[in-house]
């Protein structure tokens, strides 16, 4: 059963993945506006910004990280849309197929598309003026973070993909997670926020999930904040995973 599973899984995403291919503007559109907000804020607000850092780019690049991925995860539910209305699913369903393979086909190709814009808005940074000293187990340990970030962020998008009535109601459901950074430590130090607003800031995941990529490439202590944005990240795949198959089951029963 795991090989049938595992096979049907490989030979979706290898559609869903030329589709990715043929239509490489998704991607492109994916890292404009992080890559937009990164120009922005370094060379025109940073200036104005104190963030405690002698390279505002160093400081910055972790949260335009993260929205490089929640703006990538809406594409994931507007191509499931799609899918849904085209009746895709269920010409799939009268096949001997395992039937979650079509879900985690997409969530495979969302991986893939995120991590291929990540690589493009690092590269970005990098002519900017990033520079990180840090070694290779700390990188690891930040595309471990961002690959269960974008994992947790995916399968919530397949649950608006899978139930939305418009293809427009399908990829909307993103932009509160866009701009939740905005709401946290990727701009400015919480410290200079007022009292309500500080206290979601501080308490929200965004925040430790961006404080721990920037430790690790300061190459400061992390201490418990990796354990914290780690929780944070499985915690969300584990609800967003649970709640999409349920989303799931229900549109295919």
């Amino acid at each position: 059963m795991t090989t049938h599973f595992f096979g049907d899984t490989t030979v979706l995403l290898a559609r869903s993945l030329r589709h990715i291919t043929r239509s490489l503007d998704t991607i492109i559109t994916t890292t404009i506006m992080p890559v937009a907000f990164m120009l922005l804020f370094v060379y025109v607000f940073g200036g104005a910004i104190d963030s405690g850092s002698d390279s505002y780019v160093n400081y910055l690049l972790p949260g335009i990280l993260l929205i490089t991925i929640a703006t990538g995860i809406s594409y994931t539910a507007f191509r499931l849309f799609l899918d849904m209305k085209s009746g895709i699913f269920e010409r799939f369903q009268s096949m001997p197929i395992a039937r979650s393979s079509v879900l985690w086909a997409h969530v495979l190709t969302s991986l893939v598309a995120n991590l291929i814009s990540l690589v493009v808005v690092v590269a970005v940074a990098l002519l900017m003026g990033f520079r990180s000293g840090t070694g290779v187990l700390a990188w690891l340990a930040i595309a471990g973070i961002l690959i269960l970030f974008t994992l947790a962020l995916t399968w919530i998008a397949v649950i608006p993909g899978l139930s939305a009535k418009s293809a427009d109601g399908a990829s909307a459901f993103s932009y509160p997670l866009v701009f939740l950074p905005f709401i946290s430590s990727a701009f400015v130090p919480t410290d200079t926020m007022p009292g309500p607003v500080r206290a979601f800031a501080e308490h929200q995941p965004v925040t430790s999930i961006i404080d721990a990529i920037r430790h690790l490439f300061a190459q400061q202590p992390v201490g418990t904040g990796i354990w914290v944005a780690l929780a944070w990240c499985l915690g969300i795949l584990t609800v967003a995973y649970v709640l999409a198959m349920a989303t799931y089951r229900r549109r295919i029963s």
